[in-house]
């Protein structure tokens, strides 16, 4: 979309990137309304994390750059309720909070990621990939399931996002990651990321008796 337009926003506790999958249970009234509408015409959301404030009650402050989310499934449930299944599609950045419905929308434009084709991206993303391979193996193998490094994206504006969904790190440093103005400094940054955050599994994982598993979940 081209030029800024106004788009209805659901503030969470989570960071959303482009290509991620993102279930969510609807159940309050302003967000029933919200993608009541979605349903209706056909339209997106925008997800981004509460900056200050809280899910419930008053709208909350979210940071100013989110991604915008398709609805790909819906389960009615009763009392105008639903499930939905939703993936992330493109960066945006709010130019302006609009409270004039009975939930949170915001003037907003697309952010995409600049210099994606870049040579500078390209040596960063092959830099990262032995990173996010590794860390994928050890997560794979706490989990006891298969991982094969064929399967991470050639793309690497696809592998950039894909490492920032998998690493297991707070969602402040996801929103970083998300706000980042360029795909050569996400890819760095992430590198810089996995280099540690490796270290920190490692040594988690030799910390557990080989029968009993290891807690860890791909965020």
């Amino acid at each position: 979309m081209n030029g800024p337009y106004e788009l209805p926003l659901f503030p969470l506790r989570t960071v959303l990137f482009p290509g991620m999958p993102l279930p969510l249970h609807i159940f309050k009234e302003r967000y029933k309304a919200l993608i009541g509408e979605c349903l209706r015409d056909h339209s997106l959301f925008g997800v981004v994390l509460i900056k200050s404030g809280a899910e419930t009650g008053a709208p909350a402050e979210p940071h100013r750059v989110g991604t915008s989310t398709r609805i790909t499934g819906v389960e009615r449930l009763s009392e105008g309720r639903f499930n939905i299944e939703t993936v992330g599609q493109e960066r945006f950045r709010i130019l302006d909070l609009r409270q004039h419905y009975p939930y949170l929308s915001a003037l907003v434009e697309n952010y995409p990621m600049a210099d994606s084709g870049a040579l500078r991206t390209l040596t960063a993303a092959n830099h990262l990939r032995p990173w996010v391979s590794r860390y994928m193996t050890l997560l794979a193998k706490a989990a006891d399931t298969p991982f094969d490094p064929a399967r991470l994206p050639a793309d690497p504006l696809a592998l950039a996002y894909l490492a920032a969904i998998v690493l297991q790190t707070p969602v402040n440093t996801k929103q970083t990651l998300l706000s980042l103005p360029s795909a050569a400094e996400l890819l760095e940054h992430e590198r810089a990321l996995y280099r540690s955050e490796i270290v920190l599994l490692n040594t988690l994982l030799t910390q557990i008796p080989e029968d009993e598993g290891a807690p860890f979940s791909v965020n």
